[in-house]
C-alpha cells in the first residue's frame, strides 16, 4: 500500500457533502449537506451547509431529525422561508490559514 504524504492531503480539496433540500407542503424539509447548527429557534434556524449558510425561517418549527455524521437534518412546523445568506468561498487549506 503507498503511504500518502502528510503535506498531500493537506493540499487536497475538502470533502464537500452533497446539498440536497426536500420541502413537503411547507410543514416539513429534509436536506443533507449540512454541516453544522449555527442557531435553533422556535421560528428561526440558521444552518451551515456545504454551499453556504441557509436560514429557515417559520412558526413552531422542531427539530425531526440530526446527523452532523452523514449531514442530515430534518426540521417541521410551518415553513414560510428559506434563504442563503452567505456561499462557501474555495479556499486551498493553506489560504485559510494566513491572516
Amino acid at each position: 500500500m503507498p503511504c500518502i504524504d502528510f503535506f498531500e492531503v493537506m493540499e487536497m480539496e475538502p470533502l464537500v457533502l452533497p446539498h440536497k433540500l426536500t420541502l413537503d407542503e411547507r410543514k416539513s424539509l429534509t436536506m443533507t449537506g449540512v454541516t453544522e447548527v449555527l442557531s435553533f429557534e422556535e421560528n428561526y434556524v440558521l444552518l451551515a451547509t456545504s454551499l453556504g449558510q441557509l436560514e429557515v425561517q417559520g412558526e413552531n418549527l422542531f427539530l425531526k431529525n440530526l446527523s452532523l455524521d452523514g449531514g442530515l437534518f430534518a426540521v417541521e412546523g410551518e415553513i414560510s422561508a428559506l434563504c442563503y445568506t452567505q456561499r462557501r468561498e474555495k479556499h486551498s487549506f493553506w489560504e485559510r490559514l494566513r491572516p
